[in-house]
């Protein structure tokens, strides 16, 4: 976890803490036994949720990412659409690389990460 920062509002002590968001989207063909395309999204270094080309659908990976999407019954629906749009780029993505690389065949892997620190 991160440190806390006290914050005084008002003769109120507050702590806020800092959290780290990352998303790691994997783009791949010709790897065996492995899905053309992976997203995995981390919160504090634990997963939270996955997705990938076999499956297409989003799934989170803790309870309270579960619990907390409970009231909003399009949340996983709305994200898996945002991943398989994603995929879609990434392949496109991908395909064009393979060209200027004059990779014909065999296995060619990019990955992209995000990362954002916030309170």
């Amino acid at each position: 976890m991160a440190p806390c920062s006290v914050l005084t509002v008002m003769g109120v002590a507050t702590c806020a803490l800092m959290h780290s968001v990352k998303y790691f989207y994997t783009a791949s063909s010709e790897v065996p036994n492995f899905p053309e395309f992976v997203t995995v999204g981390m919160v504090d270094d634990f997963q939270v949720d996955y997705y990938d080309s076999n499956t297409k659908r989003v799934e989170p990976k803790q309870d309270w990412m579960k619990k907390v999407t409970e009231d909003k019954a399009d949340y996983w629906e709305w994200e898996t659409e945002i991943s398989k749009g994603n995929q879609q780029n990434f392949k496109v993505s991908l395909d064009i690389l393979k060209q200027r690389f004059n990779q014909t065949g065999g296995l060619f892997m990019i990955q992209f990460i995000l990362k954002k620190d916030c309170l």
